[in-house]
């Protein structure tokens, strides 16, 4: 049971790598480097709707990989729940971006990211809610 609880850690530390690198970037950078960056759909969009995006995918990164630990060290087990949603929330994000991708006409060239991130979040939440949720 430990080596999936460590599995567990390790798959939501992967994701929220790639989620914070995503969200660090759109947050930080202005509307023309996004676009540069390949990233049509910002010129369709509210730039506000943009930085949310970024920021729902910084806390939600933080959350996956940060609440499992403070659940485990202070035995707060509603903390674990918050790394669970968080998972649940960055899947969600790639669902509704790849369906957005389509919509664009965009999917050929992004569906590989999106199921690789949309994949490492959903595999994050189902293991920290069946195997590192139980622990407690």
């Amino acid at each position: 049971m430990i080596v999936l609880a460590i599995a567990a850690l390790a798959v939501s530390i992967y994701a929220a790598r790639g989620f914070y690198k995503a969200g660090s970037f759109k947050s930080k950078a202005n509307k023309e480097t996004l676009l540069g960056a390949g990233m049509g759909w910002v010129a369709k969009v509210p730039f506000g709707l943009v930085r949310l995006i970024a920021w729902l995918e910084v806390l939600g990164a933080i959350g996956v990989v940060l609440a499992p630990i403070g659940a485990y060290v202070t035995g707060l087990v509603w903390a674990q729940w918050v790394g669970v949603a968080a998972g649940a929330g960055l899947a969600l994000t790639m669902v509704v971006a790849f369906i957005m991708h389509v919509a664009r006409g965009e999917a050929k060239y992004t569906w590989k990211m999106n199921l690789g991130l949309f994949a490492a979040a959903a595999i994050a939440t189902v293991l920290q809610a069946l195997v590192v949720l139980p622990l407690f």
